[in-house]
């Protein structure tokens, strides 16, 4: 299995400039250096293992070589399919099916897509841990992006925190919304008789979702949600309090008289490559199950 490294190739405008000023630049963390130092990484200029107080020169060829990633032990490999929409070497966009969970549970410990990703990361001799970006509920469909290293989904946070993934979800919800959009700002907390549900509660933190009508039926609406936080159950959460919870979340009201599960799907995302530093862009269509809801 190959370690993670990253390259440049030194231009003039970084000539003089100490490696370890050149990778804070790059945003590699304290602690990753402390970790390359310490834990089998290495830093080599042209050839040469060096230390991070080398200063760099123009047309220096210097690589970064990031220590193995230890997957967890009590993580098992399944050999589940992935629908693998977008692959390189740093990143993969995964679109998740309803019904399976993002990551093993007390609930559910086995059949997770971190089990699939362990074991297809075996198959492609990646060492590395699973870094997931984006987390979705167990029940909500669509696009995940999953960091192949620590270090790719440390700049993801970064992004994160910045508020620079874009997120859009399609869902159907109980009741005609009369307004053709809107922005719910309410805050979002766990319910104190809960470890799972959420609730908008005074104390809860900042979160914001926006809304926009696609198509009203009798009793019914088709939405489109951009999120510009990531709270536990969001758009679940904000539905419910307006009012619309979605058709099948029977955890915060809908009913699955006409869907078996909550009728959310995550349908873009985009952002800006943490390594390439290219816009990137992905959509999916709605699944067969939500097309069936829409047709009825």
């Amino acid at each position: 299995m190959n370690n993670f490294v990253l390259e440049w190739t030194i231009t003039e405008e970084s000539n003089g400039i100490l490696i370890k000023d050149f990778l804070k630049e790059k945003h590699i963390s304290k602690a990753a250096l402390t970790d390359i130092k310490f834990d089998g990484g290495d830093i080599i200029v042209n050839g040469l293992t060096v230390t991070v107080r080398y200063a760099l020169r123009t047309g220096d060829y210097l690589s970064v070589v990031f220590p193995y990633e230890s997957p967890s032990k009590e993580l098992v490999s399944e050999p589940i399919p992935l629908n693998i929409v977008y692959e390189d070497k740093y990143i993969l966009i995964v679109n998740k099916p309803a019904v399976i969970s993002t990551i093993p549970s007390r609930e559910h410990p086995r059949g997770s897509l971190a089990n699939a990703l362990k074991y297809y990361y075996e198959s492609i001799e990646l060492a590395s841990t699973i870094h997931i970006v984006n987390r979705l509920d167990r029940d909500t469909s669509g696009l995940l992006i999953v960091a192949k290293h620590r270090h790719v989904h440390h700049l993801f946070s970064e992004q994160q925190k910045k508020g620079e993934i874009f997120r859009r979800y399609e869902a159907v919800v109980h009741r005609v919304i009369q307004k053709d959009s809107g922005r719910i700002i309410a805050p979002i907390g766990r319910k104190s008789d809960s470890i799972i549900e959420r609730e908008v509660r005074e104390d809860g933190q900042f979160a914001a979702t926006n809304y926009n009508v696609l198509k009203r039926y009798d009793n019914h609406t088709h939405i489109s949600l951009k999120l510009e936080t990531g709270r536990t159950h969001q758009i679940r959460v904000h539905m419910a309090y307006l009012g619309h919870p979605l058709l099948g979340d029977t955890l915060y009201g809908g009913l699955r008289d006409h869907i078996t599960r909550q009728a959310l799907h995550c349908c873009e995302v985009r952002f800006l490559h943490p390594i390439l530093q290219e816009e990137m862009k992905f959509e999916i269509d709605l699944p067969d199950d939500m097309k069936e809801l829409l047709k009825e």
